[in-house]
């Protein structure tokens, strides 16, 4: 099975941007659809991208289209989310999660630690 290892959280100031890197390690992630979660406290986990396993497709949220860019580098074993315009409601802990396409967490059985983001205004 895939491990998963998330990085590239921070705090920062609203406008800004951060990349954040998912590595994976164990297999391939060619054989998986990836996807990002996040989840604020108090909140449940909720779906902020996907992309499929050739990178073909994407997906997005509403309240991060135009500002997050899922991508994927099947050589390097990688999934990234590059956002841009970042909001104080973007504060959040940011999952990687791997399995078969859904916008539900609970299809998701491989998961990383999380990697904390947090926006400041």
């Amino acid at each position: 099975q895939v491990q998963l290892v998330e990085s590239g959280g921070g705090s920062v100031q609203a406008g800004v941007s951060l990349r954040l890197s998912c590595a994976a390690s164990g297999r391939t992630i060619s054989d998986y659809d990836m996807a990002w979660f996040r989840q604020a406290p108090g909140k449940e986990r909720e779906f902020v991208s996907f992309i499929t396993r050739s990178g073909g497709t994407t997906s997005s949220t509403d309240s991060v289209k135009g500002r997050f860019t899922i991508s994927r580098d099947n050589a390097k074993n990688t999934v990234a989310l590059q956002m841009n315009s970042l909001k104080p409601e973007d504060t959040a802990i940011y999952y990687c999660a791997a399995d078969r396409i859904s916008y539900i967490s609970g299809h998701y059985r491989y998961w990383g630690q999380g990697t904390q983001v947090t926006v400041s205004s």
